[in-house]
């Protein structure tokens, strides 16, 4: 992001959207410790708007500030994860419903290219194109069924799992696993069958949710 756009307005407050979205996307890995000097390089600040603005991120759970030691980007809990996951789950079948309602033969075709992309980065072992074409397939799954409160619930959630969803390692079995489960998925989409893909998405989330807290475990071990 351009220094010039985090000078305008609160400046911290843009660093805090700018932090948030590199969570999101997986550019501040879980557990990774912030480093302040490249951040201040990257967006042409200071240090006292940046710590700011890591505060405001503690305050919303995202970074843990320790004393002596830093800031972190905050892991989830197993807790967490038995409470988050069901609900991003059951947001992504509501999602799939309402967006087989309103599918397009241009939102089909452009469903089947990101898959199709996706696909063959798994092919390849392309694992960081893979998982942004992830997020872009259940991203624009929302966007389909252009409901901004479900959305807006959505995004909230996938902010309070720091994104984990996205980034977390797979073993080669799941990874496959993951990639057979999106056949389904498209499969449902093409053939506009709302409660067979609400079934799928809602069973493809709770897999990824005993991913990640099978990850997280190694996280913590490590």
């Amino acid at each position: 992001m351009a220094s010039t756009l985090l000078q305008q307005g609160a400046l911290h407050h843009n660093v805090s959207d700018a932090l948030r979205d590199m969570i999101v996307a997986g550019d501040l890995a879980p557990g990774s410790k912030v480093r302040e000097p490249e951040l201040c390089e990257r967006f042409g600040i200071s240090r006292t708007p940046l710590r700011e603005a890591l505060k405001v991120l503690a305050s919303e759970g995202l970074i843990q500030l320790l004393p002596r030691r830093g800031a972190y980007v905050a892991q989830i809990t197993q807790a967490e994860i038995d409470e988050l996951f069901p609900i991003m789950a059951a947001l992504e079948a509501l999602a799939g419903e309402l967006a087989t309602a309103r599918l397009t033969d241009k939102d089909i075709a452009k469903f089947r290219k990101l898959h199709e992309e996706m696909f063959a980065c798994h092919a390849a072992g392309n694992e960081k194109d893979y998982l942004r074409l992830n997020r872009e397939i259940h991203q624009y799954l929302f966007a389909v069924a252009a409901n901004g409160a479900l959305t807006t619930m959505y995004e909230q959630i996938l902010v309070r799992i720091h994104a984990v969803r996205f980034v977390t390692r797979k073993s080669a079995e799941q990874w496959s696993r993951a990639v057979d489960d999106h056949r389904s998925i498209l499969d449902a989409i093409e053939r506009r069958d709302g409660a067979q893909l609400a079934a799928l998405l809602r069973t493809h989330l709770l897999g990824t949710a005993s991913d990640v807290a099978r990850d997280t475990l190694v996280r913590q071990q490590a």
